[in-house]
């Protein structure tokens, strides 16, 4: 399996190895490193690998040898990138996923203070590098749209673009909105102790009832993401506790602070922050407030949909970071890609609603406009 050792930490009397494991997709010279969230792994970008690749096929050939230990003179020297087999050619895009330190096939270092949104972000530079990736779009979800804005703030001249989904601010912004419905969630999450109570929870923090309630051939959605998520978290495992706690506690110290947003302005790249109307998990108002910040060049995509919008909308989200990518390769100017037109207001979008509740059809993607205050 590919692994790559990005740091070191110290278990009494000996220095171990963070490995990260990682795939992958797709071929060409357009880079993208995808960064998971909170308790997910590399394989929860399922739907974005195929729409901007167009294989789920892993492009790094499967099952290979793992790397022989390293010496303490080794681990020791500064890390050199693994230069590329062979130059790539090509209009195609090759994506990166990989697992965070502290869940899926990846180290679990043993203390919460092993994690923070700079160190996995000092992780996902040192994968970079260990791929001989000069230069990527790196794109995030929820905890990893967090870890991103930190790369973003460390290392702005290896970002090519910005795309933040489902972010928030990270501290008391991780905090959901608070009612019976999610403080009944919390008591189930916290209790969960198979894959099918774990299951069960994560579907309805995921995705919208109206998503899960809609019919799909014999049953509903919700029946079959449930055997799925069943067959996912039962082969790759409940995440361990130190593991969930050092990520909550990298979500729960994450500041962004301003000096570290106006190097993200100042970098040249653009940004698109793109999120679920419906989250109840990271509140779409952060997202807002975080796009707003990082004018002029931030774009808000607001989508009908939940915390995973990325698998309850695909299509609009994968449409949504092949913008931009163009808008990158086209020298898009800022203003250019933030300034939208004006959402279409009140009766339209009450239209809209309404047909909802009527038949069935796709659901309305606003681009928002963002105005400085």
């Amino acid at each position: 399996m590919p692994y790559c050792e990005v740091d070191r930490y110290q278990a009494g009397d000996k220095w171990e190895g963070v490995r990260l494991f990682y795939r992958r997709y797709g071929r060409g010279a357009t880079k993208v490193l995808l960064v998971i969230g909170l308790a997910g792994t590399h394989d929860s970008w399922g739907p974005q690998i195929r729409g901007l690749t167009g294989s789920m096929e892993p492009a790094d050939g499967g099952d290979v040898p793992e790397p022989a230990a390293r010496t303490d003179e080794e681990a020791a020297a500064p890390a050199t990138a693994t230069a590329p087999e062979e130059e790539d050619v090509g209009e195609g895009i090759e994506v990166c996923c990989f697992d965070n330190r502290g869940v899926g096939r990846s180290t679990i270092p043993p203390h919460k203070s092993y994690y923070s949104t700079a160190i996995m972000a000092r992780d996902a530079l040192a994968l970079m590098d260990h791929l001989g990736w000069k230069k990527a779009h790196v794109f995030g979800h929820s905890m990893g749209a967090m870890i991103s804005c930190k790369l973003a703030a460390m290392a702005p001249h290896r970002l090519s673009s910005l795309a933040l989904l489902n972010v928030t601010g990270g501290g008391m912004e991780c905090f959901p909105k608070v009612d019976a419905q999610m403080l009944s969630l919390a008591f189930r999450f916290l209790r969960a102790r198979t894959p099918e109570q774990r299951a069960l929870v994560d579907l309805e923090t995921h995705y919208t009832k109206e998503y899960l309630d809609e019919e799909v051939e014999s049953c509903t959605r919700r029946a079959i993401l449930y055997k799925e998520y069943v067959k996912g978290i039962s082969s790759s495992g409940m995440q361990s506790n130190c593991g969930f706690e050092g990520q909550i506690n990298a979500c729960w110290t994450h500041k962004v602070t301003t000096k570290e947003l106006d190097t993200i302005r100042a970098a040249g790249f653009l940004v698109s922050v793109i999120h679920g109307r419906h989250d109840i998990i990271a509140q779409v108002c952060h997202a807002r407030r975080l796009a707003q910040r990082l004018l002029p060049v931030a774009r808000m995509v607001d989508l009908h949909g939940a915390h995973l919008v990325s698998h309850e909308r695909p299509q609009e989200v994968n449409n949504a970071l092949m913008d931009l990518i163009k808008a990158t390769k086209s020298a898009t100017a800022p203003h250019e890609w933030s300034s939208q037109p004006e959402n279409t207001s009140g009766l339209i979008v009450m239209a809209f609603e309404h047909m909802r509740n009527i038949v069935r059809v796709t659901k309305p993607v606003r681009v928002a406009a963002i105005e400085s205050s």
